[in-house]
Formats: structure tokens, C-alpha cells, sequence
């Protein structure tokens, strides 16, 4: 039998004391224990978590019971197995079992999901084949910036680059290498930050962090073109790449996020770069501010948890707990809020190529825009399932993950 390898995750906001800053944090007690994702290797399909959201930007706090009976029903103690180190398992179940990010590569769908598990079909959802993946950390976001390059984050910090369309991953970051890189970047430039306050607070945290090993997940990624792209996660976590990820450097000091509020999304949308969060947090990338640019905050209608961003050239749109969707048709400078008739969190968004834009609830709901966002109806779904993320896969067909596997939904061709 494998040992349990545990890590922590962070606290949800209303499980953590209030921050006072990035150098001011309620460390060590920012964390909370998390589910193990290695088990049985004898039992490597779907858990038993029922219907639950478990996407972290919903439920940070995870249970651990079933785990804990494992270990006490252990005749012996075997060696602990990290599963930073432990290649995802091959499941017949995998299609079946939590997943949490989906993308598009080319034609190829590619779905992420817990135990390191990434997905493929090529077939638009009626059959899918498991990736060959290193790491058996759970991951969450996965995006494609070109058909042949993917990348994929999740839990332990991990960061898995693919360049064959998903078939094959190797770990480029994770947890401990990604403070490690923070805390030398930090030292390093510590002398040429004007503010010293600043430099004094980043590299303070950067330690903490480094001390925490790898507990703090990456919670999305996004690529405005092959070259620049974004890292986002908990405690304000985000790291910049400009040569297609070959390389990373940390932003946290370029942030209006000093109470590291954790980020959940971040976009490239309408030529602008934008990142969310909690507590109605939405950052933008001012690109004419020094040092290579600087993230504003900007200032909303709503002060709940933001869990996405969607959009197109005409209309920004961010959505959230409460069936929450805002609009923006001047890169952010003004807001609307969308009605949705809906009181649940709305979890993932997608756009298809006719344009229409779909949102996605934990409850299962599908609300649908053929007006750039000025407007949703909810579309009527056959068999519909609780939602962690959703991609249109073709004309009228989205794909849609959430705790219960993956399903294909039919959109109706035109809305009442």
C-alpha cells in the first residue's frame, strides 16, 4: 500500500485571520490541511466526494477523514510517496472522476483534474485517452496558447508544459522551486526597489514561502501570445514569463494586492491583461508603468469573490459567487451588473467561435449570451452537472467538467 504524501492549502477567507499586509501575514497558521491525492494504486478512480465543488477558487478547506482511516487501517508504515514525484496513474474511471480546467488545442480538447490527471479527445467529448503526466498533484487550469504547446497548473505549485498537443507533460515549476526562484529574484533586486519598505516585505515573504515548501497552489494560467504569459494563486501568488516560459519572474511587488488576497483567474481579453480574485479583487495590467508594468486595482460594484474573466474585443466580463456577472465595454473604467436570475457561484466561461459566450455554474446551470454579455437565458440542459469549467468544443456543443467527470451539452441553436 503507498503512504498518504499530505500537503496544506490555504485557508479559505473566512477561515483566515485578516491580513496586514505581505509582510504582516497570519503565518504559520495560514494554512489548512488538504486532502492527500495519492491513494491505493489499486483504487485509482473517482473518490467519494459525492457532488461537492471542490475547484480550490470554491472549497480550499478539503477533507482529510477518509484519509486518516487509510492510515490507521495500515498494518504497517510504508514509505511515504510525494506526489510531486509519483506519475499520474492510468484510470479507465479518469473521464469520470473531478476535473477542473479545460482547453482547446487546435481541434483537441484537453481536460485537467485531480491526481494529475489530463485528458484528451479528439472526437469533440466522445471518447477520451489519458496523457502521459509526471506529477500527481491535482490540477486545476490548463490553457493552450498554440495548438502544440499547453501548459497546466494545480496544487504543490506545480506547473507542467506540454509540446505535443497534451500527449506527453514535463514538470517545469512547482511549490519549492517556484519560492526558491521568488526568494533570489527578491534578494537580487532588493537593492534597486526605490521603496525599501517594499523590498524589505518582499523578501520577507519570499522566505515564507520558501519555508512553506510546496503547499500553495497555482490557480490559472493564461497566455496573451506565444511569448507573454501569466501565473495566478494563492497569497497574491503571480509570475510573469516573456520568452514563452522558459523563464519566470515574480510580480508580487507590481501588484495592488497588499493584503495577498488569493487570485483565481487571469485573462488576456480585448488586448489588456486582467486577474481576479477574492473580495471582489480585480487587477489590470498598466503597461506603461515602470519595471515592466504594474497590476492596478480597479474598482467594482461588487465585493464578493470573483472566480473568472471572459470577453471578447466589445465587452469585458467577470462572474463570481451569488450568480454575479459584471460587464465592461470600456477595458474596465465602468461596470454593469448582468442579471443572471441565479444565486450560486458561476465557476467557468468560455467563448465559442460564433461568438456566443457561455458561463457555467456549481449547480449545473448553462447561461448563454448571443449579445456579447449584455444579456444570459439559461440554456435548457438535458442531463446537467455541477461545473468547474466549460469549453465550446463546436457548433451548438460545449464540454463541460465539474466533480462528476465530463459530459457534452447541446446548446440550443438560437435563444427564445
Amino acid at each position: 500500500m503507498v503512504a498518504l504524501s499530505f500537503r496544506n492549502q490555504p485557508r479559505p477567507p473566512d477561515e483566515r485571520g485578516p491580513a496586514t499586509g505581505l509582510a504582516q501575514q497570519n503565518h504559520p497558521h495560514r494554512t489548512a490541511p488538504r486532502r492527500a491525492v495519492i491513494a491505493d494504486p489499486a483504487s485509482p478512480g473517482r473518490t467519494n466526494d459525492g457532488d461537492l465543488m471542490f475547484r480550490p477558487a470554491l472549497a480550499f478547506a478539503l477533507t482529510i477523514a477518509a484519509a486518516v482511516a487509510m492510515a490507521i487501517a495500515a498494518p504497517t508504515e510504508p514509505a511515504a510517496i510525494d506526489v510531486l514525484d509519483a506519475p499520474a496513474l492510468k484510470s479507465p474511471l479518469a473521464p469520470q472522476a473531478l476535473i477542473n480546467g479545460l482547453a482547446l488545442a487546435g481541434a483537441r480538447v484537453v481536460a485537467v483534474g485531480q491526481r494529475g490527471h489530463v485528458l484528451l479527445s479528439d472526437d469533440q467529448g466522445k471518447s477520451w485517452r489519458q496523457a502521459s503526466v509526471p506529477s500527481s498533484s491535482d490540477l486545476v487550469a490548463v490553457t493552450f496558447p498554440s495548438p502544440q504547446q499547453g501548459w497546466a497548473v494545480g496544487h504543490d505549485g506545480v506547473v507542467l508544459r506540454s509540446d505535443d498537443a497534451g500527449v506527453s507533460w514535463t514538470r517545469v515549476l512547482d511549490g519549492k522551486s517556484a519560492a526558491a526562484l521568488m526568494l533570489d529574484h527578491y534578494k537580487r533586486t532588493a537593492d534597486d526597489m526605490a521603496d525599501v519598505k517594499l523590498a524589505e516585505a518582499m523578501v520577507a515573504e519570499s522566505e515564507r514561502f520558501a519555508a512553506q515548501g510546496a503547499e500553495n497552489p497555482f490557480l490559472d494560467i493564461a497566455f496573451e501570445d506565444a511569448n507573454n504569459g501569466w501565473l495566478v494563486g494563492a497569497f497574491g501568488l503571480i509570475f510573469r514569463t516573456t520568452d514563452g516560459g522558459a523563464s519566470w519572474q515574480p510580480m508580487l511587488h507590481a501588484a495592488d494586492n497588499p493584503r495577498a488576497l488569493h487570485l483565481y483567474a487571469v485573462r488576456a481579453v480585448g488586448g489588456e491583461v486582467y486577474i481576479a480574485g477574492e473580495q471582489g479583487l480585480l487587477l489590470k495590467l498598466d503597461r506603461t508603468a515602470a519595471g515592466g508594468g504594474r497590476l492596478r486595482a480597479l474598482e467594482l460594484p461588487y465585493k464578493g469573490t470573483l472566480f473568472g474573466i471572459t470577453g471578447n474585443t466589445q465587452a469585458l466580463l467577470v462572474h463570481g459567487l451569488r450568480g454575479t456577472v459584471l460587464r465592461s465595454t470600456d477595458a474596465g473604467s465602468n461596470w454593469q451588473a448582468v442579471p443572471t436570475g441565479l444565486q450560486v457561484g458561476l465557476t467557468g466561461s468560455s467563448v465559442g467561435s460564433d461568438g456566443r459566450i457561455v458561463i457555467v455554474s456549481q449547480a449545473g446551470h448553462v447561461l448563454v449570451s448571443d449579445n456579447d454579455g449584455a444579456s444570459f437565458r439559461p440554456a435548457t440542459i438535458e442531463r446537467p452537472m455541477p461545473a468547474a469549467a466549460v469549453v465550446a468544443a463546436g457548433k451548438h456543443t460545449v464540454l463541460v467538467g465539474g466533480p462528476r467527470g465530463l459530459a457534452v451539452q447541446t446548446l440550443p441553436q438560437a435563444l427564445q
